[in-house]
């Protein structure tokens, strides 16, 4: 017994730890995202998300003031400001060459061509001066190494979720999930309770004709399911999509939802029956909150399945602005913009924050639905 008892416990640390391991595998890049979609895209794209708190030192290019705004101060020409403006920062070493772009100390002055001569204050403030008029339509390039403080923006969300287009089709998506998740659960509940408490002919052939369908590809369905809404005048909408998720979706509704329901006590039915309560009262007042946890799994599926499709989105919705769901639009972004970090960042997290509280607020019901969905049959 004892024996077995450190055996018991042994297997249990390795679980425990193999879950923390795994948590954290897929908490870290979660929190890297999020906190990559509030920095500054200067920052993002060059120092990783584990630094954001931490002050870093990197290289920059300025340009002084055009020459056409230069002033005189006696015999010499001065091009004056601030190279952080309207920022602020601290400035370490500087230059004027690209080859040599930090071989100046903040403070020292450095000597040019033509006897124009260039200091950088640790504070920004730069002064290039000579004594013939500065020439040209550009000012000059300054090279300069800087501390450069963390920064966080919410420039990004306002930049997807307006400027890109993300808050329409974060709407558009939400329009197809919500009724895509909640229509396929009130059917398979009703078919579900059929199935199971319910005597009529064929039964258990149309029962074993739906778990049959768990296996068949929806990919062979897309084209004529499009052909039958075409005729049938609804073509591409949100009636249609709905129907399609709806159909896709029924045959793991029902299947799990059958064999939770069909594993509930008998008693409680038969007592109802005596009192007079009709089939419909039944389904109503004892079926459906005592399979609140195989709904609440299902759901779970359905919404994240939903969310996150693409084929049937496009093949039935299309793909024109005002009807394109975020799978879409993130595709757009990532091929428009795919060197624009903080634009995809923040897309990508828009993209999941829903389905991570969906998945949070229902996730006490997800084990418990599944498991008495898949071990229990009538």
């Amino acid at each position: 017994m004892a024996k077995m008892a450190g055996t018991r416990s042994t297997l249990s640390l390795v679980v425990n730890i193999s879950t923390l391991l795994l948590v954290i595998i897929w908490v870290i890049p979660t929190l890297g995202l999020l906190i990559s979609s509030f920095r500054d895209k200067d920052q993002l794209a060059n120092t990783g998300w584990w630094t954001s708190l931490t002050n870093a030192e990197r290289n920059f290019i300025a340009r002084s003031i055009a020459p056409e705004e230069q002033i005189k101060q006696g015999d010499l020409y001065i091009l004056s400001g601030n190279i952080f403006e309207p920022n602020s920062g601290e400035v370490l070493v500087f230059g004027f060459k690209s080859q040599q772009p930090v071989a100046f100390k903040a403070g020292e002055v450095a000597q040019m061509k033509n006897e124009q001569l260039m200091s950088v204050s640790i504070n920004g403030d730069y002064r290039i001066s000579s004594k013939e008029p500065f020439t040209g339509s550009r000012g000059k390039r300054i090279f300069y190494r800087a501390i450069d403080p963390p920064k966080f923006t919410l420039d990004n969300y306002k930049e997807v979720l307006f400027a890109r287009g993300l808050g329409r089709s974060f709407i558009n998506t939400v329009a197809v999930t919500i009724p895509s998740t909640i229509i396929p659960i009130l059917v398979a509940a009703f078919a579900a309770y059929a199935l199971a408490w319910m005597k009529f002919p064929f039964r258990m052939l149309l029962l074993a004709t739906i778990v049959g369908l768990l296996v068949v590809p929806l990919q062979i369905s897309l084209i004529p399911l499009l052909k039958m809404y075409t005729n049938l005048g609804i073509g591409k909408s949100y009636f249609s999509i709905w129907l399609a998720h709806t159909g896709f979706g029924l045959p793991l509704a029902i299947y799990l939802l059958y064999n939770y329901i069909s594993g509930l006590p008998r008693e409680i039915i038969e007592s109802a029956r005596v009192d007079g309560a009709s089939d419909f009262d039944i389904f109503v007042k004892i079926i459906l909150p005592l399979s609140f946890p195989a709904l609440a799994s299902f759901a779970i599926f359905q919404f994240l399945w939903v969310w996150n499709d693409l084929l049937v989105a496009t093949v039935f919705l299309g793909n024109n602005e005002q009807q394109l769901v975020m799978t879409g639009r993130l595709r757009e972004l990532l091929g428009s913009y795919g060197g624009n970090w903080e634009i995809l960042t923040a897309s990508a997290f828009v993209s999941i924050v829903v389905p991570l509280l969906v998945f949070f607020s229902l996730q006490k019901y997800l084990v418990r639905g599944l498991l008495a969905g898949s071990v229990k049959g009538g």
